[in-house]
């Protein structure tokens, strides 16, 4: 039931939040500089590496092979739990979701959700003691990619309540009395969202604005949320919000667990995007909330390690269901193409569209092998694997773009119509345009591409900035970087001399790979010229290394290759070994490896011969104004408005659109 709505407030109102101590000052965004916000991430970066971790040996020119072969394998009892769930799963897909319903109403059925709530659905990776299915990873994002195809909004809805939502957290950071109290209906009847973003506040959490104001017992949450998923039909949210330094708190970013109906929490309104049509993401306005202080997961500051620790495993739910899209594509090309014919044969035949069928089907299967790798090591916890869930992420969300958009170009004029219109006129109902569209928002979602280049990019040269920070750090004294340069040049000393030489170089190394092993090769020495980029890159710019982005996404680029190579490899080896379809695995290994090495020599020549400073020109000039000449001869279809709506904080002038399920 929608909530009254309450009454305008004006700016002097008394009820306004206002700083402590601020002299009644409205409260706003901090202004920060871009200093201090690389502080802040930094600050919530885990920093230590206390486990070993592929990919990070990898961008340092190390290949280490061993971390990942043989292939790492679930306990028996996890498979026969996550198969006999699977199995259940799957009846229910088939029998009770509609997904061209769900597109043409832009919502799930309260029933379908009902139904996935008696399945044990919101609990697939809550403990059973508190009432979950206890599946591991692996078999967690097989059930994604499952009801993921069919409906991406349903797989949207799922990942959201427990990827990122309010059981992550609690699993890792919770106290017991929280798991007692919140579990339990997470796992069986309560919706979880996640309220990170602000409509001023992206990938910059140093300007959170939302404050969360010590009152005795409680918090008080003031603050405006944006795009929260699953916020429209949540039951628990947990929210990040920015505690005042004040005697007795130490203040900063902080985690609370928030009841979706308690008083001043409005649902405002409910967006609609191009694709993920049913899913239920909204503005969420906070006034005044009270929330009890034993509410809040973890001390106060803690909120950026808690939201960025869930996300580590947590993002490994998108590009699993990237594997189900790529899955759905190849058996739509191999359907379409055997029976659609021009000139007197198979389109798949000729050449042009086979080269795509090829790159749908190669691709799939080391995206595959990529979500399934990073899922079993972390079930496993022996590698710390928080570069190869980001690079699953990245690699996994634009490399599904490109099947979807090549699946749409195989179907050429029927990919770009829609499911309804094509089964009006009597054809398969096939939704290869939806699925463009809703595959589009993974280059956007838990973090974007370009943001996932920088944390990335991060990671992979931490090594030289534990040894060689001081020295490009313009705030260090002249002592300080003359201890880092000798530290540095011991490390080097060490580090150098091993990127010359390796087993890439010698031709029977990794024999038991057999038609592989020559991938393999190739990426143990191209990793070693991967860290020696990295160097002389370092070298030459030193302190505006963290501005060269574009080489940074290359370098990053690069290694998802690598890595993505490498899982395809060993994932073939498995398959071989199980005797689980293992020649056709080698196969399609091959041919993708054989296509990553091409883009990956593209991108080593883009290093450093590439259009970067042209291109930094040319965005000056526009900036400026002066190509706006060319900007003539069109009209702007655009509405009136700000490009960023003023949600300054106080009652909601709404009607609240929050909706309960069952």
């Amino acid at each position: 039931m929608s909530a009254p709505t309450q009454k305008p407030q004006t700016p002097q109102d008394p009820d306004q939040p206002r700083e402590p101590g601020g002299g009644g000052r409205v409260t706003s965004p901090p202004k920060v500089t871009e200093r201090e916000a690389r502080q802040v991430a930094e600050a919530a970066r885990e920093q230590d590496w206390r486990k070993p971790s592929f990919a990070k040996e990898l961008f340092l020119g190390r290949f280490r092979l061993d971390l990942i072969h043989p292939h790492p394998l679930p306990a028996d009892a996890d498979v026969e739990r996550g198969e006999a769930f699977l199995a259940r799963l799957r009846e229910f897909c088939e029998t009770r979701i509609d997904g061209r319903l769900i597109e043409r109403e832009s919502r799930i059925p309260d029933d379908v959700v009902a139904g996935l709530k008696e399945l044990g659905a919101l609990g697939m990776k809550i403990d059973p003691k508190y009432g979950g299915l206890g599946l591991t990873q692996v078999y967690y994002n097989r059930a994604l990619a499952l009801v993921g195809s069919a409906s991406p909004a349903i797989g949207a809805l799922l990942s959201a309540h427990q990827s990122i939502g309010v059981p992550q957290p609690l699993k890792i950071f919770g106290t017991r009395e929280q798991k007692d109290a919140f579990l339990p209906r997470l796992a069986r009847t309560d919706i979880s969202a996640f309220l990170l973003t602000e409509p001023d506040v992206g990938s910059d959490p140093a300007r959170l604005a939302t404050t969360a104001v010590p009152d005795g017992d409680a918090y008080v949450l003031d603050g405006v949320k944006l795009w929260t998923t699953n916020g429209v039909v949540a039951d628990l949210l947990v929210v990040m919000a920015r505690v005042p330094a004040s005697e007795g708190h130490k203040g900063g970013i902080t985690a609370f667990v928030v009841e979706a109906d308690s008083p001043g929490v409005t649902v405002e309104h409910r967006n609609a995007f191009m694709g993920l049509r049913g899913l239920e993401n909204g503005v969420t306005r906070f006034h005044r909330v009270r929330v009890p202080a034993e509410n809040r997961i973890g001390p106060e500051g803690a909120g950026l390690k808690i939201a960025l620790t869930t996300l580590n495993t947590g993002r490994l739910s998108l590009p699993a269901m990237c594997v189900g899209a790529g899955k759905w594509s190849l058996k739509i090309a191999r359907e379409w193409t055997s029976v659609r014919e021009q000139w007197g044969k198979p389109v798949a035949r000729h050449e042009a569209v086979g080269t795509k069928i090829s790159f749908i089907a190669a691709t799939t299967f080391a995206l595959e092998a990529v979500v399934d790798l990073a899922s079993q090591m972390a079930d496993e916890d022996r590698n710390d694997i928080r570069i190869e869930a980001a690079l699953a992420k990245l690699y996994g969300s634009e490399m599904a773009c490109l099947i979807a958009d090549e699946l749409v170009q195989i179907r050429g004029g029927r990919g770009y119509e829609t499911a309804d219109s094509l089964a009006a006129r009597g054809e398969r109902a096939v939704p290869a345009e939806q699925l463009l569209r809703d595959l589009r928002i993974n280059r956007i979602f838990e973090g974007s591409t370009e943001i996932m280049h920088l944390l990335i990019a991060r990671e992979a040269v931490d090594a030289h900035l534990a040894v060689a920070g001081d020295i490009i750090d313009p705030d260090k004294s002249v002592a300080d970087k003359a201890k880092a340069g000798a530290r540095a040049g011991g490390f080097y000393a060490r580090w150098l001399p091993k990127l010359v030489a390796g087993p890439g170089q010698v031709p029977g190394a990794y024999r038991e790979f057999g038609g592989l092993a020559t991938h393999l090769r190739y990426v143990e020495r191209t990793s070693r010229k991967l860290a020696r980029s990295t160097f002389y890159a370092m070298s030459r710019w030193q302190g505006r290394m963290e501005l060269k982005q574009a080489f940074l996404g290359r370098i990053v680029d690069i290694g998802a290759e690598l890595f993505a190579m490498s899982a395809a490899c060993v994932r073939a080896e498995l398959l071989r070994s199980t005797g689980d379809h293992g020649r056709e695995a080698h196969a399609l290994a091959d041919a993708f490896c054989r296509q990553a090495r091409l883009r990956v020599d593209e991108l080593f020549g883009r290093l450093w011969s590439n259009t970067d400073d042209v291109d930094r020109a040319v965005v000056e000039g526009v900036l400026a104004g002066t190509y706006e000449w060319l900007e003539a001869g069109v009209v702007d279809p655009s509405g009136d408005g700000p490009w960023i709506a003023d949600t300054p904080p106080g009652p909601s002038l709404h009607e609240n659109v929050h909706r309960r399920i069952g």
